[in-house]
């Protein structure tokens, strides 16, 4: 097959490229690199000259014409490369806001994709208009990446990302790709969740992981080693403050225990900081694992992360066997840290459990497969 992924979020349309190719399918990737992650693609809509630009010219531009200028380069970027996105057999979105670029002129890029292409499908992974809706308005779950924002309102300012997939063009947009696209899939349990009653929802398929990047650290830290990887831009949605507030109580404990903080780091070096911990701490407000925590667990490490009973369910699994789930509450985390710390047997049995858990449901091949499978079936029923 001839494949077109468009975007990228947290390494997953690479990962995924890697594991279609090795099935020796044709795959081309646009990619605006993800941000400081700096993921590559086959053609990039990143421009980094973006970065240089003073904040106050940056500030008038989009106070006069909405947007931020990137946007309207990523749009320009794309309408480039309109003549040589034809004839694919499946186009797939990253997610909503896929190519980055003005909302309008995204739903016309769209269009001319479906017409030009076999089939068009999107990827729920990240933030979008349909997932938010659901965790805005479903209170009664147990908490989302909303919570933060349902607690202190003055915290807007730091979900002005998220908050756009409310405003009236993104809203346009998102309806355009539903009504547009073949079918949906999700990326994990916290994108399942919303469209469990989607009528073009195809289902959950894991998140691809390339196997054997790094080479597992295999020599044995004389000190538990803990890492807090850092990403600014989601520091409030993930719970972050949480973990920093556990870690001044477990560095009061146990003053022996190496914490390590980075942030913002490219994803390759990020890699390599993982491999020297034992224990990661991810994210709380989740209730499946994402690239970060799933990265860490392909290289046997102990992650605190989106675990909950929703995920254990769906795989089968016990409290504790392939992951630590985070929660809200610091005398919790504190609690789990300490038994981790004081039973480091604990950290070799999860951490290999957590290995296995990857190799088997998120191998890149395997899943990539998966893929292939949920596209020729949709594109076949609706033939």
């Amino acid at each position: 097959m001839k494949i077109l992924l468009i975007g990228e979020y947290s390494n997953l349309h690479n990962s995924l490229k890697t594991g279609l190719m090795a099935l020796e399918h044709e795959v081309t990737l646009i990619s605006s690199e993800d941000g400081f992650k700096n993921f590559k693609g086959d053609f990039q809509l990143k421009d980094k000259n973006f970065k240089r630009t003073p904040k106050f010219i940056s500030s008038v531009f989009r106070f006069l014409f909405k947007y931020h200028f990137s946007f309207y380069m990523k749009s320009l970027k794309f309408y480039f490369l309109r003549k040589s996105l034809i004839s694919y057999d499946v186009v797939q979105l990253i997610n909503q806001h896929a190519i980055g670029g003005i909302p309008f002129f995204e739903r016309q890029q769209l269009k001319s994709l479906q017409k030009n292409n076999k089939s068009l499908f999107l990827l729920s992974c990240g933030d979008d208009t349909y997932s938010l809706n659901y965790y805005n308005n479903q209170k009664s779950l147990k908490y989302s990446i909303l919570t933060p924002l349902h607690k202190n309102n003055r915290l807007k300012k730091y979900y002005k990302s998220t908050l756009r997939y409310f405003k009236k063009d993104f809203i346009k947009l998102g309806h355009e790709i539903h009504v547009l696209c073949n079918g949906i899939i999700a990326s994990d349990i916290d994108y399942h969740l919303p469209l469990k009653n989607n009528q073009k929802y195809l289902g959950l398929i894991p998140n691809p992981i390339v196997l054997n990047k790094l080479k597992p650290n295999k020599k044995k830290n004389p000190k538990t080693r803990i890492l807090l990887g850092i990403n600014t831009n989601s520091y409030i949605k993930k719970g972050i403050c949480y973990f920093e507030k556990a870690l001044t109580e477990i560095e009061r404990r146990y003053p022996e225990v190496i914490i390590k903080k980075t942030k913002n780091l490219p994803f390759s070096i990020y890699l390599e900081e993982l491999n020297k911990t034992d224990i990661l701490l991810d994210q709380v407000f989740g209730y499946d694992q994402g690239y970060n925590a799933l990265e860490a667990m392909a290289l046997g490490k102990v992650v605190f992360t989106g675990a909950e009973r929703e995920f254990l369910e769906h795989y089968n699994l016990k409290e504790d066997e392939v992951a630590i789930n985070a929660l809200p509450d610091v005398e919790y985390l504190v609690s789990k840290l300490s038994m981790l710390i004081e039973e480091p047997e604990r950290i070799h049995k999860i951490g290999k459990n957590a290995k296995e858990f990857v190799e088997k449901y998120h191998n890149a091949t395997k899943v990539a497969q998966m893929y292939i499978d949920a596209w020729k079936n949709a594109i076949e029923q609706q033939t």
